[in-house]
């Protein structure tokens, strides 16, 4: 479990693979640049990876910054597989086994000395880091706040229920679901998702907001900030005025 108390870490999952994960965790992450704070990313497992991990690559390029150090010392993605699989396949396929442990070393080193550290999961919440270990299980023990990514594909109201009920089985924090509208929908699909969508959160006891992602190839302009307000640092309070008993003024 992550001993830095100071820092905010964000999970940032999908209600499965090829969802838009990384965009997400890119933007979100400029944004919070943008606006002063010191941010960055992790990707816990990469698979169908074949030198540098292509989503922390997409990530840095979506901040406008550069490949660094804690990039090639592998903090930013401890665990790079060149089987295109799930987890825990990728890693026996490899003659390894991830081990929770190096996870929580790599998020702890690499979480000092930032406000916010975004840690993208790895295909949908119920994808298998080891036999016996889920990516949900292993992000609700650590009680990360979780941020969903979700879409108006075909099959995505199925696969968006069920995780909105595997995130409430477990008592985790929901910070946010986010519908990207990347790709080709039919706009009745997209208008009957979004209110089923907005309907979910409230049924299911959610009470985050629904934040829509425009197709990045036509707009980024979205609102992080608003979606990560609760998670950000306070803003300083003013002195209280010597001699008094309320807050001086502006």
């Amino acid at each position: 479990m992550s001993k830095n108390s100071k820092t905010e870490i964000l999970a940032i999952c999908g209600i499965d693979t090829g969802i838009g994960k990384s965009m997400v965790t890119g933007l979100m992450a400029r944004s919070l640049v943008d606006a002063g704070l010191r941010a960055t990313t992790q990707k816990l497992v990469q698979t169908g990876c074949d030198g540098r991990p292509e989503d922390i690559l997409l990530h840095r390029r979506l901040m406008g910054s550069s490949w660094g150090e804690a990039d090639e010392q592998g903090l930013t993605c401890p665990y790079c597989f060149p089987f295109p699989g799930s987890p825990h396949l990728a890693a026996g396929l490899a003659g390894q086994r991830i081990d929770p442990g190096r996870l929580d070393r790599a998020t702890d080193e690499l979480a000092a000395g930032h406000d916010l550290l975004l840690v993208e999961g790895a295909g949908g919440l119920l994808v298998p880091l080891t036999n016996d270990l889920l990516l949900l299980d292993y992000l609700a023990e650590r009680h990360y706040p979780l941020v969903l990514v979700t879409s108006p594909r075909l099959g995505s109201i199925n696969h968006t229920l069920l995780s909105l009920e595997a995130i409430r089985a477990r008592g985790m924090h929901l910070a946010g679901l986010v519908y990207n509208l990347y790709g080709d929908h039919a706009p009745e699909i997209v208008r009957d998702s979004l209110g089923l969508f907005r309907q979910a959160l409230k049924g299911y006891g959610f009470s985050c907001r629904l934040l829509i992602m425009p197709d990045t190839g036509e707009s980024q302009a979205v609102n992080w900030l608003s979606l990560l307000a609760p998670l950000l640092p306070a803003a300083p309070q003013p002195p209280a005025a010597i001699g008094t008993d309320t807050p001086a003024k502006r």
